[in-house]
């Protein structure tokens, strides 16, 4: 069962020094396009979806349920958190844990963004599911990730090979 079904959702926004972290709303519509669009945002992650497929398909409201954040800043959309139980997960570590899942568009890049709104996630997190570990993975490629993942305290667990990548799983303790 995914505990985040049973938190209050959406929660109040969450506000840091210079975000807010909210629930999706209708005006995020051409911001997830563009984040999901985007050849560099995924550049680790097997490739964008095709921006006219995503016109189609996309909801009117995006991403809506328990565990996904927009990260806005100065009132738009720069990207979304991802808290989700990792159920299915093909590695042991993983299973049934708490899956921490970021995206920013490229121009937040470089700024301290993806930190403040990670860690401000993962705070609320702690209030609501004391005790409840979270794990991460990244293509250990991805050096901007692996970088996130230590700042916020996810120590490696393992190193796998997946999707003609190595992937790196990292584990933060229960709080």
């Amino acid at each position: 069962m995914d505990d985040l079904g049973l938190v209050v959702w959406p929660p109040a926004p969450i506000r840091t020094e210079r975000l807010v972290l909210r629930e999706p709303e209708a005006r995020d519509r051409a911001a997830f396009v563009e984040l999901l669009a985007s050849p560099e945002v995924h550049t680790y992650l097997g490739g964008p979806r095709a921006r006219g497929e995503l016109e189609r398909e996309l909801p009117e409201v995006p991403e809506r349920w328990p565990g996904s954040f927009v990260v806005e800043l100065d009132g738009r959309m720069i990207g979304q958190i991802l808290l989700r139980r990792a159920t299915g997960h093909r590695r042991p570590a993983a299973a049934e844990r708490l899956d921490l899942g970021y995206l920013f568009l490229p121009q937040a890049w470089g700024f301290g963004y993806a930190t403040e709104a990670c860690a401000a996630a993962l705070d609320w997190l702690d209030g609501v599911l004391p005790g409840e570990p979270v794990v991460l993975t990244t293509q250990s490629a991805n050096a901007g990730s692996m970088r996130l993942a230590a700042k916020l305290g996810f120590g490696e667990v393992e190193r796998f090979e997946a999707w003609d990548a190595e992937q790196w799983l990292g584990l933060r303790p229960a709080r």
